[in-house]
């Protein structure tokens, strides 16, 4: 056989080898936070941790946690405040020589921890306060910037561990952000489609249809999440746990994010601090169904249901910022093709706006 012929076989050899980092231990449930000695100790995570929280979530879930583990382990308590690249670089010098990280609050907190595992090489528990974003189990981390928010790489937690008594405890908004968030899987799919169509991107057939299910499953259930019970929290954190492992599938953001949350930090550059990023992403996800062609309308009686915004001004924002808004976003991560990125004049995003208003 000659050079040739190996050359041809070479070629033809079927490689589709990918490196999917998924959460090891999930707990979800009533008073799980106890266990967490155990899952460190499962895990062999070591004795020093770097407990990074936040200064409410401290007294929510941080004490608690360091009491917990302190027969076992030597913890150091990082507060996190702003989440800011500078407050990452102390957190990292903080915890220069943990073993393991443990971010336990709400997002900002949670991609504090992520970074400052990331960049550590260390590995990181999550457990989430709140059910606001679906980031718990993902492996991207959004920063604060005098720009705007950017997204950082990282990688998802070893394990998650979210008490359902404590989220149920919560205010009701951050539960309803998260389902926001989570039903804007369904256009973010939309989106991976368009750029695979016109484009050529690689898409996750599984990762997909696992983004899918978990919106599906915050719709069926939009009665009982209302309703702002303990079985609400573990549902919606079920969801979001599914919704960062279909994130671990592909790779990327791609199947939890598209033109909905470009629309969202596009909005927090113009108006930073005036809504939550589920609650924007859950108003982008109306105005990009409809540019789709999809039941708008659906998605925004759902989100209302859930008592999530579903215009403007329930953002805390006038429509003029929102139209710059859809405008600016195809500015945001310029890489990731959307039909946002389409051409959309200002005459048609006034009118995109002005239909949020619309009632049947």
């Amino acid at each position: 056989m000659g050079g040739e012929d190996i050359k041809v076989l070479r070629e033809k050899v079927f490689d589709k080898s990918k490196w999917m980092q998924l959460p090891r231990d999930v707990l979800i449930g009533h008073n799980v936070l106890d266990e967490l000695p155990s899952v460190c100790q499962d895990l062999g995570l070591g004795r020093d941790v770097l407990l990074i929280t936040g200064e409410r979530t401290q007294e929510i879930a941080g004490n608690r946690i360091a009491a917990l583990l302190e027969d076992r382990c030597e913890v150091t308590t990082f507060l996190v405040r702003t989440g800011s690249l500078d407050e990452i670089a102390e957190a990292e010098k903080c915890g220069a020589g943990a073993d393991f990280v443990i971010g336990a609050g709400g997002g900002r907190v949670i991609d504090t921890a992520k970074i400052v595992s990331y960049n550590l090489d260390r590995q990181f528990i999550s457990v989430p306060t709140a059910g606001a974003h679906d980031g718990i189990a993902s492996a991207r981390a959004s920063v604060p910037t005098a720009e705007g928010s950017v997204s950082l790489d990282a990688h998802p937690p070893i394990a998650v561990v979210a008490d359902t008594a404590i989220i149920a405890a919560a205010p009701p908004r951050l539960l309803a952000a998260g389902c926001a968030d989570i039903i804007s899987n369904y256009t973010a799919i939309l989106d991976w489609e368009l750029a695979h169509r016109l484009r050529g991107d690689a898409v996750s057939e599984y990762a997909m249809a696992l983004s899918k299910m978990t919106a599906e499953i915050v719709v069926k259930n939009t009665g009982v999440i209302g309703a702002r019970t303990e079985e609400s929290a573990w549902i919606v954190m079920k969801a979001l746990v599914s919704s960062g492992v279909a994130m671990s599938i592909a790779g990327s953001s791609r199947p939890a994010s598209g033109g909905e949350h470009k629309f969202s930090h596009a909005l927090d550059r113009l108006a930073p601090g005036r809504a939550l990023h589920g609650e924007q992403c859950g108003v982008g996800a109306i105005m990009t169904m409809y540019l789709h062609g999809g039941d708008w309308r659906w998605i925004r009686d759902s989100l209302k249901r859930l008592g999530a915004p579903t215009t403007p001004a329930e953002l805390g924002i006038d429509d003029e910022t929102a139209v710059e808004a859809l405008l600016a976003a195809r500015s945001i991560r310029p890489e990731r093709f959307t039909i946002l990125d389409m051409g959309l004049s200002r005459e048609s995003a006034g009118r995109l706006v002005r239909m949020l208003y619309e009632e049947e």
